[in-house]
């Protein structure tokens, strides 16, 4: 398929055109999949990448940021890595390489399946305007995972989704449904395997059926050249409670986005996020929240560290119905610039229609406070060390909110080596 744009486009917007026409006759799916992806393609050849005048894009200019993309297709890399956690149950994310037994409750199969079943086109066709993530995704995904877990399964141990790359591109997609009162604990683990560039996109739909409680950590590791663009869509149903965590350490352009909808009353949503940010690295999280129904309980607390030349970016916006009466709904996020030279941009709107609410957002910046820093140092404590320990105990605080003690455990020795190798 030659695309044709009637725009002047970037060197990345000219990649990803080039590899859609040469990939797009071995991609899963039937005529009315390859339909749908050339009119997404013939679109983006029309719009290009997001730009600053996109107002959800205007702090992560992908126009402007992504210089070009691979010209290859990452070969396979199964789940390989260790575990975060011991004795979890590791799976690979495009269901490729199935490494331990599915535990009882739960169900997995491939996404390649799916492609070829009449959902498949309503699951690929972009629902917003600026849903670029999305777009990019449906063009190109041919592997992933559909998880079920039956209705009040309870999953003893972790589970870890692992999305690994050798280099090139990468394209998949996790379909997850939670049934009734169900619980569990789940990893999507992003990893770069390879030493050559990658460019991924990886969306997960998750649905949290009534009663059940889940929480669900996202751990993006990818190298210090990889560009990733992830996704997670959330629907949550009555009494549901659900806690995501998400861990960005790594990556040289990081995007990810957080859908959630409350559809069920009486569901509670956390949201505790880290972000290590180092070098000339770009990072992202953006997030919508939608309260629908009453009696809804969300909070979103970020805690970002700032070293080198790098920029983050956190966009938080809540929007409460007018029938969403009775709703809880907080957010902040707190920034410790360490870098003359770094940037941090904080975005939170609240947009209320209901008059009986509780709804309030916060952000702050800062560097380390010098009077802590001089308590250490007159203690014997070395400048390098005292300043870890200080950053150790800023994002110390959103980790422990995981209340798992092996969860705990894992990602402070985890922040712990990053920072030793930053700070």
């Amino acid at each position: 398929m030659n695309v044709q744009s009637k725009k002047p486009i970037t060197a990345a917007e000219q990649s990803l055109l080039d590899r859609y026409s040469e990939r797009r006759d071995a991609l899963q799916g039937d005529a009315s999949v390859t339909e749908l992806r050339d009119g997404l393609v013939h679109d983006f050849a029309q719009t290009g990448l997001p730009g600053r005048r996109i107002e959800t894009w205007h702090y992560t200019d992908l126009r402007t940021l992504l210089k070009s993309a691979p010209s290859d297709f990452s070969a396979e890399a199964g789940a390989s890595a260790k575990p975060i956690v011991p004795d979890s149950i590791v799976l690979s994310a495009r269901n490729d390489c199935q490494d331990s037994a599915i535990p009882d409750g739960m169900d997995v199969s491939s996404f390649k399946e799916l492609l070829a079943s009449e959902r498949a086109t309503d699951l690929l066709a972009s629902k917003r305007s600026d849903d670029f993530i999305g777009r990019v995704n449906s063009m190109f995904v041919d592997g992933g995972s559909v998880v079920e877990v039956s209705k009040g399964a309870k999953l003893e141990k972790t589970i870890e989704f692992q999305n690994a790359s050798l280099g090139g591109h990468l394209h998949t997609r996790m379909s997850v449904n939670i049934g009734e009162g169900a619980s569990g604990t789940f990893i999507e683990r992003q990893i770069a395997a390879g030493k050559t560039d990658s460019f991924v996109s990886s969306i997960t739909d998750l649905t949290i059926g009534k009663g059940a409680a889940v929480t669900w950590i996202i751990s993006q590791e990818r190298g210090v050249s990889d560009t990733h663009l992830g996704q997670i869509n959330i629907r949550l149903g009555e009494d549901a409670r659900l806690t995501l965590f998400i861990a960005n350490a790594g990556g040289h352009l990081v995007r990810q986005e957080v859908h959630v909808t409350a559809d069920g009353e009486n569901s509670d949503f956390a949201l505790r996020g880290v972000n290590l940010l180092g070098g000339d690295s770009h990072t992202d999280i953006t997030m919508e929240f939608d309260h629908l129904v009453a009696n809804c309980v969300s909070a979103e607390t970020l805690r970002n560290v700032v070293f080198d030349r790098a920029r983050g970016v956190f966009q938080g916006q809540i929007r409460v119905a007018q029938i969403a009466q009775k709703t809880d709904a907080k957010m902040a996020c707190n920034t410790l610039l360490l870098s003359d030279e770094g940037e941090f941009f904080s975005k939170p709107e609240l947009e209320i229609f209901a008059d009986d609410v509780q709804c309030g957002h916060g952000a702050t910046v800062t560097d380390i406070d010098e009077n802590h820093l001089f308590y250490l140092k007159a203690r014997g404590i070395s400048d390098s060390k005292a300043r870890a320990m200080l950053v150790n105990a800023f994002i110390s605080e959103i980790v422990e909110d995981l209340e798992q003690e092996d969860l705990v455990e894992a990602f402070e020795n985890r922040f712990s080596e990053w920072l030793a190798q930053h700070a």
